[in-house]
């Protein structure tokens, strides 16, 4: 994946071996065996790719998350939590998404890491549901909000002595990024630019281009959580008004739930998968820019297809 920097090993003795390990878990700016580069440890796969992009040959980037990965779940092993405390920067989502890894970054700050939270640096959107309230994480579907991204990090990459050469090249494709979804979505009928998601994730892409979220089957940030069957009924009679005629469904995550709820509107409803919160191993879908436009392809398409009664 072009998020990520596969670990290179080369033929040592077992004692060298064990030497190099040591080291590269007590000395900041000690990377992979037999690189001087400095390191850059990046919680979630998205800003994984951002973050090699801008940097380009300047740095090591190591990607915590998985292609395919639930950003809210996903773990971290013994080797890359030790790595991620010898880090020269670590570079993380915030706003409460990386529930399953954010005690390796506060241990890895603890230990005088320096840490970017990407959701520190953009105007931040509230989620509500009745149970439940906070920042929105997914910040990644506005495309906008990612130039504020990208800058702040380049400010902070500057701060800890790397280089990022790729900053200005990266920012002209997040805007002219920008500006094809802008075209692309003003083909959408304004009664047809509702949206459902299998979980809340489509917020910052609505707000910035003129969307509104129907509701999701998880009625939560997190796909941690789990949906009534009170929530069910409500949702399904709310896409029964606004008549819309596909649910968009996050690849990582099963479809299950969303079809449970299709059966349960009186019309034809499509599910579509989406690379929302995850990058592919391959495909389309396997560097940001791709998975944006891919899926604004797939939702231009979901939306405008004609509903079947």
């Amino acid at each position: 994946m072009s998020g990520s920097t596969p670990v290179r090993r080369t033929a040592r003795t077992l004692t060298a071996a064990l030497v190099v390990a040591a080291v590269a878990v007590t000395t900041a700016g000690c990377t992979t065996a037999g690189s001087d580069r400095p390191l850059v440890a990046v919680t979630t796969n998205i800003l994984g790719d951002v973050v090699t992009e801008v940097v380009g040959d300047r740095a090591d980037v190591m990607v915590l998350m998985p292609p395919g990965g639930d950003p809210h779940s996903f773990e971290v092993s013994a080797q890359q939590a030790a790595r991620l405390r010898s880090a020269d920067l670590v570079v993380e989502n915030g706003l409460g998404l990386e529930e399953g890894v954010a005690h390796h970054v506060r241990a890895a700050a603890d230990d005088g890491v320096p840490v970017f939270t990407a959701g520190d640096t953009i105007d931040t959107l509230e989620w509500t549901t009745d149970d439940d309230s906070g920042p929105d994480p997914h910040f990644w579907t506005d495309p906008a909000r990612m130039v504020d991204v990208v800058e702040a990090l380049d400010d902070e990459l500057d701060a800890v002595g790397i280089d990022a050469p790729g900053t200005e090249a990266y920012t002209d494709r997040l805007d002219a990024l920008d500006a094809d979804m802008t075209a692309a979505f003003d083909t959408v009928p304004a009664d047809r630019k509702a949206l459902v998601t299998n979980h809340h994730v489509f917020g910052y892409l609505a707000d910035r281009y003129g969307f509104r979220v129907v509701g999701a089957v998880i009625p939560s940030g997190t796909t941690l959580a789990s949906p009534s069957a009170a929530d069910l009924r409500d949702l399904a009679d709310a896409i029964e008004q606004a008549g819309v005629p596909t649910i968009f469904a996050d690849a990582s995550q099963p479809a299950r739930l969303a079809e449970v709820l299709a059966e349960e509107v009186d019309v034809q409803v499509t599910i579509r998968s989406l690379a929302t919160e995850s990058l592919t191993e391959d495909g389309a879908a396997s560097t940001y820019l791709g998975m944006m436009r891919s899926n604004t392809e797939a939702i231009v398409d979901g939306l405008t297809t004609p509903i079947s009664n």
